[in-house]
Formats: structure tokens, sequence, C-alpha cells
């Protein structure tokens, strides 16, 4: 079987007039260093969990992603990082909401898996586990950096609430290539491995400037993340509080398993048509048990990419 792994980056309305040519190859060179990381661990006969996990590490370590180093700020001025982790080939999963002194959220959820007690831990609780589980705790400042907190305090001063990181990084025209209100910050993976294993990893910041104590959909299994053997593996990027209502990434898989639809065809009626329905936006990235890749989006743009073992590595921005 070929191994083929999938990522993503956040989605939103994309202006070209925003984005110049080489902070555009910035942001390519990212999503092509990320999968490289992904793929190289598939090419050696390695797990998709381990995969999915290696790339979202990447991605929270890249600070042009809302997800660890550079996550967005709270009205309150902190950080509160949520992320998902779900292993297809057994359903085990494991998450952390609210998290605010781990380095990498992603290892924290895959322990709290790993441990098997528990699937979702929040808050405190959660920190305190991944402390006990080995992983590395830092301080504040450093998810801090200039660009998200120039945009936070913009979006204070224009009283916006909930907004979406590029979104807000657009209004300064400098810090992404998107327009506001309309960019969703997270970042995932899926992967399938050579022995036929799916594996879903999604990581946050949140959304800019948003109420302290909220979760959105990225650490919810079945909502912004989700993988089964028997069907699919999906991250989802968007709209949070939407993508909860629908349970996207479940409905995914539940429309291949039970209604026997195509991947394709799945993640059109879940983006394309439930979505809109109650005026969500956003997209996700899913691989199938046969190794199928879509990543649909119903706004103008998503950050992305894929590459199979062995094969090119392709990553794109622009619809």
């Amino acid at each position: 079987m070929k191994s083929v792994i999938a990522i993503h980056g956040g989605a939103g309305t994309i202006t070209r007039s925003a984005l110049g040519a080489a902070q555009e190859r910035e942001y390519l060179d990212a999503l092509e260093q990320v999968l490289a990381g992904g793929q190289g661990i598939l090419e050696k006969g390695g797990s998709a969990l381990d995969a999915v996990t290696e790339a979202v590490v990447r991605l929270e370590e890249c600070p042009l992603f809302n997800a660890g180093k550079g996550a967005v700020f709270t009205q309150a001025g902190t950080h509160e990082l949520d992320a998902a982790i779900m292993d297809g080939s057994s359903l085990a999963a494991g998450a952390v909401a609210c998290v605010k002194s781990i380095r990498n959220p992603i290892q924290a959820a895959r322990a709290v898996m790993e441990d098997g007690r528990h699937v979702l831990l929040v808050g405190a609780g959660a920190e305190q586990f991944a402390i006990d589980a080995g992983l590395e705790a830092v301080t504040p400042d450093y998810y801090f950096t200039q660009a998200r907190y120039d945009q936070w305090k913009l979006a204070q001063k224009s009283h916006a609430q909930h907004l979406l990181d590029h979104d807000a990084q657009s209004l300064m025209r400098e810090a992404a290539p998107l327009d506001p209100g309309t960019k969703m910050g997270t970042v995932g993976a899926v992967a399938l491995d050579a022995q036929g294993n799916l594996a879903a990893a999604t990581s946050t910041g949140g959304v800019t400037n948003k109420r302290v104590g909220r979760v959105g959909d990225s650490s919810l299994i079945g909502a912004g993340c989700y993988a089964n053997n028997r069907t699919v593996a999906v991250s989802c990027t968007g709209s949070g509080e939407m993508f909860m209502r629908l349970l996207c990434a479940y409905d995914v898989s539940a429309l291949i398993e039970y209604g026997a639809r195509t991947l394709e065809r799945a993640c059109q009626i879940v983006v394309m048509e439930k979505l809109p329905m109650i005026a969500g936006r956003g997209g996700l990235i899913a691989v199938d048990r046969l190794g199928n890749i879509c990543l649909p989006f119903n706004t103008e743009g998503m950050y992305r990419g894929h590459a199979r073992a062995g094969g090119p590595r392709q990553v794109a921005i622009y619809g």
C-alpha cells in the first residue's frame, strides 16, 4: 500500500494584493518542510500516527501558523491552546484544551491517548499531566510573536470578537494574505501508512480575541479530528462552532461507511453543502483507507499540501 500524508494550516479568503511573492514563498516553503518530516517517516516504514505527530509538531514550531509558537491572543491577552489526535487502527484518541504552558500540545494529546484512561483533559489538569509525562513546559512568553500581538491590539481597537487569526493579520495588510473575518487558524495532518493504518491530528491556538475558556472543534473528537481504519482520517479547519454542530470530521466517515459515498463525494457534502447551510466556512483534509486524498474548502483558499511515499511534495495556498 502506498503511504500518503496531507497537511493544512488554515483556510480563508485570500487576497493576492496583500501577499507578496516573497511572503507566498515563505508559506509554501514552510508547508513543504512540514510535509517532508511526515513523508520521511512514512518512507522509512513508520506509522501514520508518528507521521501526523511529526507534521503537527513542525506546524506548532512555525510562527507562521496559529498553533504552538505564534498562537493568537485571547481577550485577556493570554494564550490557550487545543489539540487532538486519533489512531484509526484502534480508535484510541487523546486531546487537550485550554493549555497555557505546553510547548507542543499535540504531544500532550498523544500522551493522553497512550495513557488510555481519558480522552480529553483541560486546563491545569492537562498541563500537570503533560509535565508528569515528561513533556516540555514553557512560560507564556514562548508563544509570543509581535505579529500576533499587533493583530490582537488591532482586534481590541476595532471591537472585534472571535477574530480568526489570518483574517486579523490581513487587517494590517502585512502579516498574512487573507481578508478580515475570513481566516480560520488551525493546523492538522492526516496519513495512511504502509500497514494500512490511518491517523489524524489537529492543533490550534484558537481565535484572536476569543473569550477566555472558549474551546473550538480542534480538540473535540469527531468535530475537528477523526480517524477510522474502516473509512477515513480527517482534520478540519474553520469556524469551529459550526464544525462542532455538524460533527464534520465524523460526518465524512459516516457518509462513507453508512452512505456508501466516495471520499470526494462525502467531503463535498460536508464542506460544500452542509456547512454553508449554517454559515460555516473553512475546509478539511482527508485520506481514506484506499489512499485517496481530498482537500476541499469553501473559502477562497487554504494552506495545504500532500505527498505520497517516494513521490513529489505538493503545496498550495490559493483555490
